[in-house]
């Protein structure tokens, strides 16, 4: 959670200034331990935020390292997918089918906004510096981290083998003209054909009547997942198993909720680390996609996807 552009510090989750004495910290850290916890009517999300706070800036030595780097993996930010994950042995075994860019889109409008918003005539050594990064817009913010969280999506997708083929940043208009309106990915595999959506809220968010609720959240994604996935339905003369949206490990509690059908179409929230399970076994409900249709399918869906 700490390590994303839209999240806020440790500091601020402790509700306390970075230049806080360390008694005054402890204090605040066993003040927001009573507050959020759940036994005390306290949100149980929130409470585990605050324990991580504690872990970043409750020693010495760790709040030290902290203000350093302010805990942010930042140096990556501007990496892309292919320098997401750290070095490791080559990986020979066959990937899954991937079409278009991952995150690409959302990258060059962040270089966009935040040039822009910087200003004409100043030397923007490094869009993706941390400082820069904090002190943007939340807006600005967002998009960064959309664009992080879809490459870490393509990531774990590409790793369930070539029985799955994935379509990135799809045009989901009717006229296929407008970015804004877009399918984040579209899987497919023997569990079936599911639209995801690949968000970052920066905290704990939670679920109200089939749509994710939290202070961050804008508009209601769900239902524009779900309704975008019926564009392409249409367009491309095919049926959505479900739709899947994927989030941080830290922004929900249980790994993967089942939201029922919304508008038709079984939904799921899932964290990242269980995404590939869930995407194994599919969503409860969904329907399978296996022999010649899933040929079918494909071959529909690679004659009609447009890519932003």
């Amino acid at each position: 959670m700490f390590d994303s552009p839209m999240s806020v510090s440790a500091y601020e989750v402790l509700r306390v200034t970075v230049d806080v004495d360390d008694d005054t910290l402890r204090r605040a850290y066993r003040t927001r331990l009573r507050e959020t916890h759940p036994d005390t009517g306290g949100d149980a999300a929130l409470f585990v935020q605050v324990q991580r706070a504690w872990e970043l800036v409750g020693t010495p030595e760790a709040r030290a390292a902290y203000d350093r780097g302010r805990g942010s993996s930042s140096g990556e930010w501007g990496a892309g997918p292919a320098a997401s994950a750290p070095s490791r042995p080559a990986d020979t075994r066959p990937r899954a089918r991937s079409h278009g860019q991952p995150g690409g889109w959302r990258r060059e409008r962040y270089l966009s906004l935040i040039r822009e918003w910087v200003g004409r005539g100043v030397d923007l050594a490094d869009p993706y510096d941390p400082a820069l990064v904090r002190s943007a817009p939340p807006e600005i913010r967002h998009i960064l981290a959309d664009a992080l969280a879809e490459e870490e999506t393509a990531r774990l997708v590409a790793e369930l083998g070539m029985g799955y083929t994935v379509w990135h940043d799809v045009f989901a208009d009717r006229d296929g003209r407008d970015p804004e309106q877009k399918i984040d990915h579209l899987v497919l595999g023997p569990s079936g054909l599911y639209a995801m959506l690949s968000e970052d809220f920066g905290g704990p968010v939670g679920v109200r009547r089939g749509e994710i609720s939290g202070a961050n959240v804008i508009g209601s994604p769900v239902t524009q997942l779900v309704s975008r996935a019926r564009v392409v339905a249409r367009a491309a003369g095919v049926r959505f198993s479900g739709a899947i949206v994927v989030l941080p490990d830290d922004a929900v509690l249980d790994a993967i909720t089942d939201l029922g059908k919304v508008r038709g179409m079984p939904v799921a929230l899932v964290t990242r680390s269980a995404l590939t399970t869930l995407l194994r076994r599919g969503i409860p409900g969904a329907r399978e996609v296996g022999g010649t249709e899933l040929f079918d399918i494909r071959t529909r869906l690679q004659q009609r996807v447009r890519h932003v």
